[in-house]
């Protein structure tokens, strides 16, 4: 029945040590809705429907599901039962292929007398993806060989059944193109339409008030209140949500207020003549306070420039100079003030099972040696200045990086180089899974580090971001560069979207 209560939180309280992630909180989920989740990293939109999810249990509380008491054990038993999770961070099985991702623990349907039948598989897979509209993956390529893009539309197949009531979508789109999100954002409204119920959980609050029929608005562990979709509508929605999130006035000011490029004369990093892969014979010059955005869709070639610049990728020909010195690899950028936040953050950017201030300190480890001594008085200073200028939330810097929420994650990564005090930052999507306060917080370093002389390659999916903090814009659609833009006050994501698709 429409409306009808599908899942009730009451009294849920979450404590990770000293750490309070939920404090006595009640929440409600209706069937046919879109119920949006929105808070600052760490306000605990995640942990509701972890728990609700399987993922952890509560410290307290209780919850109901279709009427009855819900204590999942586990993901399994709670995506069997009709809750299904799609998460932020890259959850496929490596080494297989995207088939045997999609049925995993359901072999048995393509089995006989033990022996499982490929090409069946192969075929279910091919007819599944087809379904939810996704025409580039095959169920024969190995999930090694997809992109973080690719992996997460497996995972959202994989997740989705006729039998899921719930889907919980927290922060996937902050890892999907254009044409992926289309697909998502489909496929939640069909779910509303079944009577079933959507939690979409995101920091991109454009996306939450087009996509949502409800929101509940979280900060520190408790719930601030919620809206309804016509208050959604109202003219002052996004300054009152905002107000909700952070407990005061976010201002006006967001991206950098300058509309003209800017840039001193002195080269910082030359790509030359380039090429690898499916890039051939690219050439940039980047200056010294100045910021170049790179856009386009999954797929263009923009994130594989960031990697090349930072020396992980082996070029095929040309270079990558610092002055008169060719950075031969990500050891060699480092050494010359290259600095480097990928997109990829829990396998490239951060070590999981390692401390957040270890994390931050690594990369300046060599700067902290004295006489083949590093102060741990150091290193704690160092971190916790940076724990406390993106406030990371966390107990200590002791705490591990694989503890905290995605966003906190990104934090991390963004820290570790700040502390280094890079001249160069090649950032891939670098306020992905940020919240809306952090974010301003970020664009404000990011606008100093430009007026200090830095020079800053920002490879980002938001249009928004791009126009609102760098110098010019390349715009690149099939690895070739297609249309390069310079700031001006008039330019518009409609002037820019015709060159990427």
């Amino acid at each position: 029945m429409a409306n009808e209560v599908i899942f009730e939180a009451h009294h849920m309280h979450k404590a990770f040590g000293p750490t309070i992630a939920l404090k006595d909180v009640d929440f409600t989920l209706r069937r046919g809705e879109i119920r949006g989740l929105i808070g600052e990293n760490g306000s605990g939109k995640s942990t509701i429907m972890s728990i609700a999810g399987g993922m952890q249990p509560a410290t307290s509380g209780e919850m109901l599901y279709m009427g009855k008491p819900w204590q999942p054990r586990n993901m399994i038993e709670s995506q069997q039962a009709g809750i299904s999770m799609i998460l932020q961070e890259a959850n496929t099985i490596n080494g297989v292929t995207v088939a045997q991702n999609l049925f995993a623990g359901r072999e048995k349907e393509f089995s006989r007398f033990g022996v499982i039948n490929m090409n069946k598989m192969y075929s279910a897979a091919d007819k599944l993806l087809k379904k939810f509209g996704i025409e580039n993956i095959r169920g024969r390529d190995s999930i090694s060989s997809l992109t973080f893009e690719d992996c997460k539309l497996t995972e959202i197949v994989r997740c989705v059944s006729d039998d899921t009531q719930i889907l919980v979508v927290d922060e996937t789109t902050t890892a999907l193109s254009m044409e992926g999100r289309e697909i998502l954002y489909r496929l939640i409204h069909k779910m509303a339409a079944e009577n079933k119920a959507v939690v979409f959980i995101s920091h991109d609050m454009d996306e939450i008030l087009a996509q949502c029929t409800a929101l509940t608005v979280l900060r520190d562990g408790d719930i601030i209140g919620s809206l309804t979709r016509g208050e959604m509508d109202a003219p002052d929605a996004v300054q009152r949500i905002r107000f909700m999130m952070v407990g005061r006035e976010i201002g006006e000011k967001y991206y950098r207020e300058d509309t003209e490029p800017s840039r001193l004369a002195e080269v910082a990093l030359t790509l030359e003549n380039i090429s690898f892969g499916a890039i051939h014979d690219f050439s940039l010059e980047l200056h010294k306070g100045e910021i170049v955005g790179f856009g386009g869709l999954s797929g263009c070639g923009m994130h594989e420039i960031g990697r090349a610049a930072y020396g992980l990728e082996k070029l095929d020909g040309g270079r990558v100079r610092r002055g008169e010195h060719t950075i031969r690899g990500c050891l060699d950028a480092i050494q010359h003030g290259i600095g480097y936040i990928s997109k990829n953050r829990d396998t490239e950017a951060l070590i999981m099972d390692a401390a957040i201030q270890g994390n931050i300190v690594l990369p300046s480890l060599s700067s902290l040696q004295k006489h083949g001594f590093i102060s741990p008085a150091a290193e704690k200073k160092l971190a916790q200045k940076q724990i406390d200028a993106l406030r990371i939330k966390c107990g200590s810097g002791a705490q591990f990086v694989s503890t905290l929420s995605g966003g906190n994650k990104q934090k991390v990564s963004f820290a570790k180089w700040l502390a280094k005090d890079s001249d160069i930052l090649i950032m891939d999507c670098p306020t992905r899974g940020v919240d809306i306060g952090v974010k301003q917080a970020m664009y404000a370093l990011i606008d100093e580090m430009k007026k200090s002389g830095k020079a800053i390659l920002l490879i980002s999916e938001e249009l928004s971001e791009l126009i609102g903090m760098a110098d010019r814009i390349i715009i690149m659609k099939d690895f070739v560069v297609t249309k390069e833009f310079n700031r001006s006050a008039d330019l518009k994501q409609t002037d820019i979207i015709e060159y990427m698709i």
